[in-house]
């Protein structure tokens, strides 16, 4: 199973502020732990809001926002996806992360493919092996 463990920072990362040395040196350690536990897929942090934008969906129209998103309390920081036997053992790896600097950690199961009936995988793999035919190719 693959879950997304979503960081959402304290205030400090949203004002651009760097992580301390020791911040990054233990996230750093942290991150080793997962790669040599064979369970990170990909991980990577996010800029501040500032730099990003919204796009939303009103009326059939896509509406674009300009960062930052200041009316916004919780952002995500940055995340994790781990491949995993459970919930739990997510959950477990996600007691780990260093907690400096880090409000809370979300933990979210992904959708599967197998998740969806046979007819939709069928589709799914079709579209897909248009467009990105790696992804289906072990399928």
């Amino acid at each position: 199973m693959r879950f997304m463990m979503l960081m959402y920072p304290g205030a400090h990362a949203e004002a651009g502020q760097m992580p301390t040395t020791e911040q990054m040196e233990n996230m750093i350690r942290f991150n080793g732990e997962l790669g040599k536990a064979g369970v990170l897929l990909a991980l990577d942090g996010l800029q501040p809001s500032a730099e990003g934008a919204r796009v939303t969906f009103e009326g059939g129209k896509a509406h674009v926002v300009d960062g930052p998103f200041t009316e916004s309390k919780e952002l995500i920081g940055g995340y994790w996806i781990i491949q995993v036997n459970s919930r739990e053992e997510a959950v477990e790896w996600a007691r780990r992360i260093p907690q400096d600097g880090v409000s809370f950690i979300e933990v979210r199961r992904m959708w599967e493919l197998s998740d969806f009936p046979e007819d939709l995988q069928e589709v799914a793999i079709r579209e897909i092996g248009k467009v990105a035919p790696e992804k289906v190719a072990n399928r």
